[in-house]
């Protein structure tokens, strides 16, 4: 199974994601943000956390109009699997690759801890290793979580089980607390936690280590 990380400029966890994949049994190949394709065979790719273009803009809309994000948006449209967690699920929203947009925290202050986290569905190749109502600590770090959309948007979400994960404790006023989302073929999530940070005892965690290993094994025999 072949994962691809992309690195921008301000990306910061790139190297954590692709440890994350590794340790799962993936093949990981770091993409640069200036190449106009993916490597040749790639399963998923990862969009990393970190401060792509030093958030100038709007988080992740520089990012978004990459060379590179063209290719992401053309294997999402061709039933690839994406990865984006904290500024990658920022650069999803800003792609259209899934809906809502990412505000800044509702406290106005950048949080750096760790949470617990409502496994919503475990009907995802991403969330499978879990099973809906666990809950789990993934350590978040932003400024710009506060996910929201309108209300027919968060509807459509919650009606078609595509919320994947929401907070136990809200830290930064999400609509209906919801932490990461899935796109209409489940094939496609973006969260703000980090998983990628939970995925080694060293880590002082490892429930985020489910989340690679069950996306890496249902892509390894797919």
């Amino acid at each position: 199974m072949r994962a691809a990380v992309v690195v921008f400029p301000g990306s910061n966890c790139d190297r954590d994601l692709a440890v994350a994949f590794e340790a799962a049994g993936a093949e990981v190949s770091m993409v640069w943000h200036k190449d106009d394709a993916l490597p040749e065979g790639v399963d998923v790719v990862g969009i990393p956390g970190g401060f792509s273009y030093g958030d100038y803009l709007r988080c992740g809309a520089i990012a978004a109009q990459s060379n590179i994000c063209n290719a992401v948006k053309a294997h999402a449209d061709r039933g690839g699997y994406v990865l984006g967690v904290c500024n990658g699920f920022q650069v999803l929203t800003e792609t259209g690759l899934l809906p809502g947009a990412l505000l800044r925290n509702a406290g106005l202050k950048y949080i750096c801890k760790t949470v617990g986290l409502k496994v919503e569905t475990s009907n995802s190749d991403f969330t499978a290793g879990y099973n809906a109502g666990d809950v789990i600590d993934i350590p978040i770090a932003h400024h710009d979580g506060n996910y929201f959309a309108d209300a027919d948007t968060i509807k459509r979400l919650q009606d078609a089980d595509r919320v994947a994960f929401t907070y136990e404790d809200n830290p930064n006023g999400a609509q209906a607390d919801i932490a990461g989302i899935l796109s209409a073929n489940r094939r496609v999530l973006g969260m703000m936690p980090h998983p990628e940070r939970a995925a080694d005892i060293g880590h002082g965690g490892t429930d985020g280590a489910a989340l690679f290993r069950a996306l890496v094994g249902a892509l390894a025999t797919a």
